[in-house]
């Protein structure tokens, strides 16, 4: 009677542990989610690191050139971009409020709408919830940005920590199975960022030479959305030919057309060479990752599904199929594997 009254009370504590710390990493997800993606930005900047560190750079300052030159892009783009965007904006308003047609009066009931909603306290919770979200936003980037500095910094001794409570039989597959997830994580994220430019661009061009309005909000945010797995592609190219239909059915086509092309060329040449099998993951599983993390997380965590996929994908590799991770091949993005070594 004593030792089962001694299991019961051990297993009720355990339970008691799971449930408490369940809900504890549900209340802590923001922050979890912040530090996941410290990691895949430190995996994605560790290769070129690594090569500017051969080329005797130290790693300060090799971060510092990362920043820089991230900042210098994102100015570049909104010089570029931002200005004709603007434009065809304002375009797309003047278009829309004068005249006839479903576009009018869908901005008149807007319009009406809009008008109905209280003018001073409204406007002011509004700009103040705008407010709070900028900052919250510019205060997560700047604690992913710190974050993944200093994990350059401490993460071989990370490792060390970590390798070090395990069996010694087990401590080099733990630390290639890490080294493997960081690479595929830093291969995964340097193809779409490539994947973002060359989409944006590619559809950018052709739908201004199609003379689709608004080409340049189109092809901007059909690159953007290359980020969401499956919705976002789709989203893009719906969003494409519904414009295209406020002009004619013709352009309409021909928008679906690029859009169909642009996507089966990125599918059958540009992924296998870029990225190759980068997270090892099928189309199927992809899209159950989507779903499921969705549907658990909420819309925001879909931009994790595929990294937090291909983390869970290499562990039940080499856990339960027992692959030995220093064997697997991970393609090499702009910057080869050894980069990332040291």
């Amino acid at each position: 009677m004593k030792e089962t009254a001694i299991r019961v009370f051990v297993t009720t504590l355990v339970a008691v542990a799971v449930v408490v710390a369940a809900l504890a990493l549900w209340k802590l997800r923001i922050l979890i989610a912040l530090l996941f993606l410290t990691f895949i930005v430190a995996a994605a900047m560790r290769p070129s690191i690594g090569a500017l560190r051969r080329r005797r750079v130290p790693r300060g300052v090799g971060i510092g050139i990362h920043y820089v030159a991230l900042a210098g892009l994102v100015g570049l783009l909104l010089w570029l971009v931002v200005p004709r965007a603007a434009d065809q904006v304002e375009s797309a308003i003047g278009d829309a409020s004068q005249g006839s047609g479903w576009k009018h009066d869908a901005l008149r009931s807007l319009d009406r709408w809009l008008s109905d909603l209280p003018h001073t306290r409204g406007v002011v919770s509004n700009a103040l919830d705008a407010t709070v979200l900028g900052v919250e936003i510019l205060v997560g980037i700047f604690f992913v940005l710190t974050s993944a500095a200093y994990w350059i910094f401490e993460r071989d001794r990370a490792v060390d920590l970590v390798t070090s409570l395990v069996p010694p039989p087990r401590r080099k597959i733990v630390r290639d199975t890490w080294d493997l997830i960081d690479l595929k994580l830093g291969a995964f994220v340097r193809g779409q960022a490539v994947l973002i430019v060359l989409v944006a661009t590619v559809l950018s061009l052709a739908f201004w030479a199609i003379g689709l309005p608004y080409w340049i909000l189109i092809g901007s945010f059909a690159g953007l959305v290359e980020i969401v797995p499956v919705i976002g592609p789709l989203t893009a190219g719906a969003l494409a030919v519904g414009v295209g239909l406020t002009e004619s059915w013709q352009l309409a086509l021909a928008a679906g057309v690029i859009v169909l092309a642009v996507r089966l060329l990125e599918d059958y040449l540009v992924i296998p060479k870029v990225l190759g099998d980068a997270v090892g993951l099928s189309p199927l599983l992809v899209l159950v990752a989507v779903t499921a993390t969705a549907v658990v997380f909420g819309g925001f965590a879909i931009l994790f599904a595929i990294p937090l996929a291909a983390v869970l994908a290499t562990l039940v590799d080499v856990i339960v199929l027992n692959k030995n991770p220093a064997e697997e091949d991970v393609p090499a993005v702009l910057f080869p594997a050894k980069d990332a070594e040291g």
